[in-house]
Order: structure tokens, then sequence, then C-alpha cells
């Protein structure tokens, strides 16, 4: 008992210390979000500046892949492991915590879409997942900044990072991505897991493989409350895609699942693992369950 005391006493000492530094913290997170926006604002438009600029030097080619590039969005999933330390914090330390995080969120969800999962009791390497949408890399790089300047920041640790970038099907045109679809509420899971095929798939001609895809699209079809997130790391990450797949009922997904495996694209799958379940949940529940 008298060593646990000991333990409370340094835990308290390092509260106080975290939330003199929160309420520093605090104090600079408007101006800071603020001057963050406008810079980003300036880089955005420089970048759209240097666009128009490059697509009147090229050729019509090059501008309708100008054109098309202003339409992809970076993905990033990034799942996040919370030091056991945490669970000593008092609920004081944690209820300023979340309140600083939420306050991150909702002034980053201005600039990008930033969802929450939790992965708690689902996976032994992650509590929870963020899936941010931008079309501007350094969006996601100042958010993933100041989420660590915060207490709950100092706290984790990522064990998994996905980035990928939309990018039009060259096997069908009909494809739309579930993040895509307007005014629809969000599905009570996420399944999300990096995909590989063989480079005996890609040296196959187009033909043969807009064929076996238009089987695999089709078995997709049939679970239509499913939504599909289809995006391309070629080149930005160890992956050749990621695939985000919404849904309200996990057993469907099963069924969706084994039925691509029996499709024939599926002999040219090298890699999909990990996967990865997430609940929807909004962030202050999450670090509720935190313990």
């Amino acid at each position: 008992m008298a060593d646990l005391d000991k333990n409370s006493v340094n835990v308290d000492t390092d509260v106080d210390d975290k939330l003199n530094s929160l309420k520093k913290d605090k104090n600079n997170l408007d101006s800071t979000s603020n001057t963050n926006t406008s810079a980003d604002s300036i880089n955005m438009n420089a970048t759209k500046e240097d666009i128009k600029s490059t697509g009147s030097e090229s050729n019509n080619s090059n501008n309708t892949q100008i054109s098309e590039n202003r339409l992809e969005k970076f993905f990033n999933f990034t799942f996040y492991k919370v030091d056991p330390k945490w669970r000593w914090l008092n609920e004081i330390g944690k209820d300023e915590s979340s309140i600083e995080f939420l306050d991150l969120l909702k002034a980053a969800n201005t600039k990008m879409i930033v969802k929450t999962y939790s992965t708690i009791g689902l996976r032994h390497d992650s509590e929870f997942m963020i899936w941010t949408i931008s079309s501007s890399l350094e969006n996601i790089q100042v958010f993933t900044s100041k989420m660590y300047s915060t207490i709950l920041g100092k706290y984790v640790e990522p064990t998994n990072t996905f980035l990928s970038l939309t990018r039009k099907s060259i096997y069908s045109n009909r494809v739309k991505l579930g993040f895509e679809s307007d005014n629809v509420a969000p599905l009570k899971y996420v399944v999300v897991y990096p995909f590989i095929k063989s480079r005996e798939w890609y040296l196959l001609p187009l033909e043969k493989r807009k064929q076996m895809m238009d089987e695999h699209i089709n078995v997709g079809r049939k679970y239509p409350a499913i939504r599909l997130n289809t995006t391309y790391s070629f080149g930005i990450g160890d992956q050749d895609f990621m695939l985000a797949f919404e849904t309200d009922d996990l057993s469907m997904f099963q069924n969706l699942i084994m039925d691509l495996r029996e499709t024939q694209v599926s002999r040219y799958i090298l890699k999909d693992l990990p996967i990865i379940p997430c609940v929807l949940k909004n962030m202050d529940e999450i670090i509720k369950n935190l313990g």
C-alpha cells in the first residue's frame, strides 16, 4: 500500500504538470489554429496557381490529368496504442484532455474530414483509429502534429499508418466511393485493410483484367448496403491499394468477402492483411473507454 500511495502521489504531480501545460496549450490553440489555417490557405492557393501555370504550358492531355488530380484526396488511416500510464490519470485530467482533443477535432473538421473509430478489444495493437480525408497532405501533418501536443497525444503511439489517394478506376466508371455519398448517415463499422496484387496481374492484357474485374465488381453490387472505398497507394505506401468497407452488418460483410474469394481476381492477390474492424464512435466516448 505504501508503494501504491507513492505512485499515486507521483501520478498526481505528473497530472498537475500536464494540466498546467494544458492551460497554456488551450490559450494558444485558437490562435495557432487560425494561424495555421491562414498559412494552409495560402499554400493551397499557391498550389492552385502552380497547377494553372503548369496547365497553360502543357498539352491537352496534361490539362485533363491536372483536372482529374484536383479531384483526388489523400486518405490516411492511423491506428493508435495508448500507454497504460494513461489509466493512472485522475478523472479531472482525463476530462480536460477530452475537451482539449475535441476542440482540436472540431477545428480540423473545418478543413478536412476526420472520423474516429474504436478498436478496443478488437486488436491487441491499438485502441482507436483516426481516418482523415484531405486534398492536402500538409493538413494531415498539421493535424497530427497538433494532436501530439495535446495531453492525450503524449500517451499514444501509432502502430499502423496507411496512406493512399483516390483515383478513377480504369475498370469501371460506375464505381462511386462511399465517402462521396452526400447527406447519408455514417455506418456503424469500417473494416480497413491493405491490398497487394501480384506482378503477374499487371502483366496481363488490360482486356483480360477488365473481364475478371467485371466479375469482381458484380459480386460487390450484390451488397448495396456496404459502402466501398478503394484508394491507391502506388509509390506512396507499402501496399498497392487501401480498402475501407463501411457497413452496419459485419455478418453481411463477411459474406461479401467469402464471395470475393471465389472470383478469378483472387488468384492474383498476394496480401490482404491485416484486416482491422473498427467501430464508429465519438472521440469523447473513446477516451472514456480507455480506462
